[in-house]
């Protein structure tokens, strides 16, 4: 990937895992199923989200509803735009649709708004974290 590296509790590693993921979303390959690629999908929005969640000093629980971790960002002061609070309906990814017999198999456009969602969320998120960042610094000056 190339991107540089950094520690765990790091918003910009969970960043770049959150790209990572995201990038493995779009990686229509034959043979790959579209629910493991909506799984990417989903795990960039939670990385990110979590991401976001770590450079406010949020502590966050280890779950895979988006729309938790959208309603926590909210109460720690987020405004959360409309196509970012779409997320929470990439949380069936996480766990249904890993498994063969959960869920019934995903259509190209389910895969297709799940990347769109999941683009938007990462977007967002590393907006918000180039701020939050900036903020900082200006307030150490």
């Amino acid at each position: 990937m190339g991107s540089e590296r950094f520690p765990a509790d790091d918003p910009r590693e969970w960043l770049n895992r959150a790209r990572s993921n995201l990038i493995r979303s779009n990686n229509l390959l034959p043979e790959v199923f579209l629910e493991d690629l909506c799984f990417d999908a989903q795990q960039a929005a939670e990385k990110a989200f979590k991401a976001l969640l770590l450079q406010r000093s949020v502590d966050f629980p280890r779950i895979h509803d988006l729309a938790e971790l959208v309603n926590i960002l909210e109460r720690s002061g987020e405004e959360i735009p409309p196509g970012v609070r779409e997320a929470g309906k990439l949380s069936r990814f996480a766990v249904f649709t890993r498994y063969p017999g959960l869920a019934r198999p995903v259509e190209k456009e389910e895969h297709e708004e799940a990347v769109r969602i999941a683009e938007a969320v990462v977007s967002w998120v590393a907006r918000r974290l180039s701020v939050l960042r900036a903020q900082a610094g200006s307030e150490s000056d």
